[in-house]
């Protein structure tokens, strides 16, 4: 396998595989690439099997864990992951929960060293493209930033790494998006129409049609069944799902040389 045809997605939690870049997984894994999934956390402070978060009085962070791990397992066989590492760290919770001084937790983790592991493990797989959150997250979960911090470092440490790739919502998007759904005469749930995480238009690098991965994608997120607060997309209307998450838009972050030819494909121009 070239260095070409491997790409490497960093998570923060056990399904954060299926609801960002699920689509570019499946693609490319259904075109031979190797996908290699890193989660850095063990997901712990999710909803436990009686619905209690993370918080919560009587929370069973051991069970969690356990069964977060089995669900991540099934997901990212669906997705068509090659090879699921975790990197053990704990889950450090919401922004402003106690957990976030937890020195185990995932936001206290030293950037150089979970960098070096990264890099290291970039390496051996000979991956090209990686794929993670913005600076910001994507809605600003302390484990997200981190794991952004993180790969952004492990990019640069890395030998053979091409190109480092954030998934994020074209500002232009939304308004489309909703004028399709008034098409087909669906409404979209409040947490769509009063978001606020879009980007530029402009910044958006690389568009991936993974329509026909629609029904794939929201069946990895139903994998993912002990996390409840996910039932809305679970069970969303097909036609609204295909329409909100048939395409994912790619802002490129980082490049080792100058990028051509990633418009419609993240290896694109890498040879």
């Amino acid at each position: 396998m070239t260095s070409t045809r491997t790409l490497v997605a960093v998570h923060a939690h056990p399904d954060d595989e299926a609801f960002f870049g699920a689509g570019a997984t499946a693609h490319y894994a259904g075109l031979g690439y190797r996908v290699v999934l890193v989660t850095c956390t063990n997901g712990r402070l999710g909803f436990d099997l009686d619905g209690r978060e993370g918080v919560e009085a009587g929370h069973d962070h051991l069970e969690t864990r356990a069964v977060r791990a089995a669900e991540l397992q099934r997901a990212a066989a669906l997705l068509g992951f090659a090879r699921v590492v975790s990197l053990g760290y704990e889950d450090s919770g919401m922004r402003g929960w106690p957990t976030n001084d937890d020195p185990g937790a995932f936001v206290n983790a030293d950037v150089e060293a979970v960098a070096r592991t990264l890099a290291a493990l970039f390496d051996e797989v000979a991956a090209s493209v990686v794929v993670t959150y913005d600076e910001n997250g994507f809605y600003g979960h302390p484990d997200h930033v981190r794991a952004n911090e993180v790969t952004r470092r492990a990019v640069e440490l890395s030998a053979g790494v091409e190109r480092l790739y954030y998934p994020v919502v074209p500002r232009g998007i939304l308004e489309r998006v909703g004028e399709g759904a008034a098409e087909l005469g669906l409404s979209l749930p409040a947490w769509v129409t009063e978001a606020d995480l879009t980007v530029d238009d402009g910044l958006v690098a690389t568009t991936l049609d993974v329509g026909d991965l629609a029904p794939l994608k929201q069946r990895a997120m139903a994998t993912h069944a002990s996390q409840i607060d996910n039932g809305d997309l679970v069970h969303m209307d097909e036609r609204l799902f295909r329409l909100m998450f048939g395409v994912e838009y790619y802002r490129r972050a980082w490049s080792r040389r100058p990028a051509e030819g990633d418009a419609t494909d993240l290896f694109g121009g890498l040879g």
